[in-house]
Formats: C-alpha cells, structure tokens, sequence
C-alpha cells in the first residue's frame, strides 16, 4: 500500500530526547552488523532470514538501497530542499524489486556496497551540531527532524540485524540505548504511518519495558507525540521486556498475551503499509 508521508505542517512524528542521540547508536549498529556480516561464508550469505523469501544477502542488499536514502535524504535537508521522493512508495511492493537487481552480486560486493552506503550515510550526520540535527530532511513518515531520521534509520537496521542472525542461531549484541531508542520509535512510527493511510488511531496510550527500563506515553491525534515519564494510569499500558515489545510493535513477534486491546489498533498502520497483519 503506497504510503503518504506528512510533507507540510508540523513534522508528523515528536519524540523527547537530546538533539544528537540518534549518533552514537546508529553509528555503533552498523559497524557491529558490518563485521557480523564480513564473519559469514557463502552458506550463511545464502541461508533464509526472517523476511519471507528473503536470504541473509537479499536484506543485506535491502539495507544497501536504505542506507543510499537516508544518506539522500540528509543531504538534501542540511542544503535547505528536503526531499519527497516517497509520496509513491510503497513498502511491500517497491522493496523487493529493488533487492532483485543486486541478486547477480557476490556476497563481498553486496558486502562493499554496504561498507560504502554506512560511510556516506554515518558521514553526513558525524558532525552535525544541534540545530544541523533538527534540521528537516524526508523519512517514511513525511518530513522530520534528521535526528528522527536517524532514529528510524537504526530501528530498520536494527531488526533487519535481527532478522539475518536470529535464524543463523546467533544473538546480535543488546545494547541498551539501541534497544531503547528502537522501542521508542517502533511504537512511534506506526500511528504515524495510519494518520496518512486513513487507518488512524487516537487517544493516549503508554508503555513500560525492562531490560533496559524505559516509560512513556503517546499521544495519537493529527500527530504522534512520544514523552518519556512515568506512564498514564489511565492509558492502556503495553508492558514487558523490551527486546520484546521491539519484536511486536514490528511485526516480527505477536503483542504479549496481556497487552491492552487498543495497542491492535495502534499497530495497524504498520501492517496496512506493509499488506499484513498485526502477529496473532
């Protein structure tokens, strides 16, 4: 389904936390994924990974194409004309046929074009100072700060880390602000994606994880506003360890069995952009 990212107004997505959060993290999750990957041989570069007909190298290669974006993207915002090259995506359909045309690649290129996109992309954003952070530039989303930006740029990664190791029998490192920042913005994005796709919901909602401790509550209108504190009494709370919640708020693990009804509604916008359904 062709998503509709916010291009005008106020950026769509409202995320508390310091301007450059997003560096050390994102930084860290990409040369840990890099010398993860410069470990496997061809078996490995050929082995099924969580994405349904995708191998290790197809979401090697997916990230490729990611990184090329988000490093566009970046580059545009901090020259004052951010992007819109996402108003006709769609993210079940486009990806894909954009994997196809690098399955004639060996493992190493598909390797050396990852190490090239991570320098680009980790290049345009290692020296920015604070107001450089918020400066506007286009995520799925719409238009938003680049530090949201990078923060979607390391929660794709970061599951997409999971979802070549997890069925290689490996468990990628949990690093505590990776983990943290991941579960912010997955709980984030998805409202954000259905207040343009008209599949929106509304209300206040919260969420309490351990492991690392992290608490915080949304606000789902016209916009997506994330605030770290002591979560509502009122709101329907998701709690649990946050690898966890990471896992199903990205479709990649069912919701817990006690999650409160109303955080279905909430994943919906992630599942209607990718033509599936919320993990039953």
């Amino acid at each position: 389904m062709l998503i509709s990212p916010r291009y005008d107004g106020p950026p769509i997505l409202s995320l508390d936390g310091a301007a450059d959060d997003q560096l050390v993290p994102v930084t860290r999750q990409r040369r840990r994924l890099e010398a993860t990957l410069a470990r496997l041989g061809d078996d490995e570069w050929a082995a099924p990974s969580r994405c349904a007909g995708w191998s290790v190298q197809d979401v090697v290669a997916h990230l490729v194409g990611t990184n090329a974006f988000w490093h566009a993207s970046v580059v545009a915002g901090l020259a004052g004309t951010p992007s819109r090259v996402l108003a006709a995506f769609d993210p079940a359909a486009t990806p894909p046929l954009m994997v196809d045309t690098m399955r004639s690649l060996t493992p190493p290129e598909v390797l050396a074009r990852f190490v090239a996109t991570n320098d680009a992309f980790l290049d345009s954003v290692a020296s920015l100072d604070s107001d450089s952070w918020s400066t506007i530039g286009e995520s799925p989303a719409g238009h938003v700060p680049i530090r949201l930006l990078a923060q979607h740029a390391l929660w794709d990664a970061w599951i997409h880390e999971r979802d070549i190791a997890l069925p290689l029998g490996s468990n990628p490192a949990a690093e505590p602000d990776e983990v943290a920042s991941s579960l912010r913005y997955a709980a984030a994005i998805s409202p954000a994606l259905a207040i343009g796709m008209g599949h929106a919901a509304s209300g206040r909602f919260a969420v309490e994880a351990t492991e690392p401790a992290a608490s915080f509550n949304l606000v789902l209108d016209d916009s997506v506003v994330l605030r770290d504190g002591p979560v509502d009494p009122a709101a329907p709370c998701l709690r649990g360890d946050a690898i966890t919640l990471v896992e199903a708020l990205s479709l990649r693990a069912p919701l817990p069995a006690d999650a409160p009804a109303e955080w279905h509604d909430v994943l919906r916008g992630l599942a209607a952009a990718f033509d599936t359904e919320v993990v039953a």
